[in-house]
């Protein structure tokens, strides 16, 4: 598995102790996370403008992909593409348990073609499934 040092260096991103320890929250993690799980999982105790502003940097480059929750937030889940700061590379489902909260991307569920009307463009299609992930059944 890569390492947060490794992925930084990959996106041409200077390393800082916060970057890493960000990164670090999501390596090795199915679940998704928000802003909120951030906080929780770094001791440090960084301020979530710290929080924010990394998340909207790796999002940007590519590093993460933001998942709308039905809440109305926003959870984040490493890119396992190559995604870069051009192009995010998501045509997946993802899926929340009713039961534990988890947010999953399935990566071999794709989400179908769309045909949009003359004089719309797609940027980006986000899909929730929602029901009871395989560790809550």
């Amino acid at each position: 598995m890569e390492v947060s040092v490794d992925i930084l260096k990959r996106f041409e991103l200077r390393h800082t102790e916060t970057r890493e320890h960000i990164l670090n929250g999501f390596l090795g993690r199915e679940a998704a996370l928000s802003h909120g799980d951030l906080e929780t999982i770094l001791e440090d105790g960084y301020d979530r403008v710290t929080i924010y502003r990394t998340l909207k940097t790796f999002v940007d480059k590519g590093i993460l992909h933001k998942i709308l929750d039905d809440q109305g937030g926003v959870k984040y889940a490493l890119c396992t593409h190559h995604c870069s700061t051009e192009e995010h590379k998501h045509d997946h489902i993802h899926f929340k348990c009713s039961d534990c909260g988890d947010t999953t991307c399935l990566e071999k569920v794709s989400i179908p073609n769309i045909d949009l009307p003359s004089g719309y463009s797609r940027k980006d299609v986000n899909v929730l499934v929602q029901g009871t992930c395989p560790k809550c059944s």
